[in-house]
């Protein structure tokens, strides 16, 4: 078979797998310059990846709304959701999801080549025409880099750039233009939550470092009850400022691009933050690093399990391996990245004229 012209990579969600999974559509792009590179993404998330130069078109799955149709038996608009794809007519498509709804998106495509976990959950490997071996005692990240070696594309080293946006970056320059650090406190389950109290006084630690001019507060829309205390006490501190809820991806991302500290616990932030080579520290609790930590930040995290740990961080009880963490052992990992010296970023103009870090 001849090159692919037309490829689709499909990596829908989470966040935080999203930006990570940049490493898969660079390799890709190296392996296939000329191509037309498409992503199937979860609508919410196109932001993460839309300035991303490797990258052609994303191509939004409305999640959400296709759900609350299908259950109401409204079949029309996903249906022609999916003959727009299939119209499309890739020659090559990677699942790099590895869920029957992944793997059924791959297969309406009808592609000749159709590339995924041989051991895809749910059963999505019968979706596929060519089954990877990625043993899941890989790091996430190499596993999907599997996907990308087994086309051919070049994976060594792994290119896990991320890319801000020039009208976002310019607004973050405007409002911030001093040294801040960026604490993101909250996380989709509350087992991989360090205790807000704490962040709460990290915060005000770091409000009084002397690399630090600000302290900006990060999260979703619908994580402010997470951290209240926090919040609380930022509304009359001058040097602390309360962005959760209030930014899109993509101002997060610029946020975050320019940080000189980022301290999270396991979530996008922190994937982010790898992907802007940001000094970090990671919080991490019922996770495990060497699978889905930030990838080859090993370093940089945080965590004390014991031998007879057998927690599950869907369960709130798992919070008791975050609570090992102590106020100033993290503070003692900011302050020493706080104190090296300074991450460069680079930026470059994009042939449409956008500013990339």
């Amino acid at each position: 078979m001849s090159d692919p012209q037309r490829i689709l990579l499909i990596r829908p969600s989470a966040l935080g797998d999203v930006c990570r999974s940049v490493c898969v559509l660079a390799a890709i792009r190296k392996r296939y310059p000329n191509a037309q590179i498409d992503w199937l993404v979860q609508n919410s998330f196109t932001q993460a990846i839309e300035h991303h130069p490797a990258l052609n078109r994303a191509i939004p799955f409305d999640r959400k709304t296709f759900g609350t149709q299908c259950k109401k038996f409204r079949f029309g608009p996903v249906l022609k959701w999916l003959k727009a794809l299939k119209k499309s007519k890739y020659d090559l498509v990677i699942d790099a999801q590895g869920l029957a709804r992944s793997g059924f998106f791959a297969w309406s495509t009808r592609a000749p080549i159709r590339a995924g976990y041989r051991d895809a959950q749910e059963l999505a490997w019968l979706f596929l025409t060519d089954r990877v071996e990625a043993p899941r005692e890989l790091h996430t990240v190499d596993r999907m880099l599997k996907l990308a070696d087994s086309i051919g594309a070049p994976i060594d080293p792994p290119d896990m750039r991320l890319y801000a946006g020039q009208d976002e970056l310019s607004q973050v320059i405007m409002e911030y233009p001093d040294r801040y650090a960026v604490v993101a406190p909250t996380s989709r389950w509350a087992g991989k939550c360090w205790p807000i109290e704490r962040f709460t006084e990290l915060a005000q630690r770091l409000a009084q470092h002397q690399s630090l001019d600000r302290v900006i507060i990060v999260g979703g829309p619908g994580e402010r009850l997470q951290c209240a205390p926090l919040l609380e006490m930022a509304e009359d501190h001058p040097k602390i400022t309360d962005r959760v809820g209030s930014t899109s991806i993509a101002q997060l991302m610029a946020i975050i691009s320019r940080a000189k500290l980022v301290v999270a616990n396991d979530s996008a932030a922190l994937h982010m933050g790898v992907g802007f080579n940001r000094p970090m520290v990671a919080l991490l609790g019922p996770t495990e690093p060497s699978l889905v930590g930030p990838y080859k930040r090993d370093a940089d995290v945080i965590r004390h399990a014991q031998p007879d740990d057998d927690f599950d961080f869907k369960k709130p009880e798992s919070v008791e391996m975050m609570e090992r963490i102590t106020i100033d052992e993290v503070y003692e990992a900011c302050d020493a990245r706080l104190q090296a010296p300074t991450v460069t970023i680079h930026k470059k103009n994009r042939p449409d004229g956008r500013l990339s870090v």
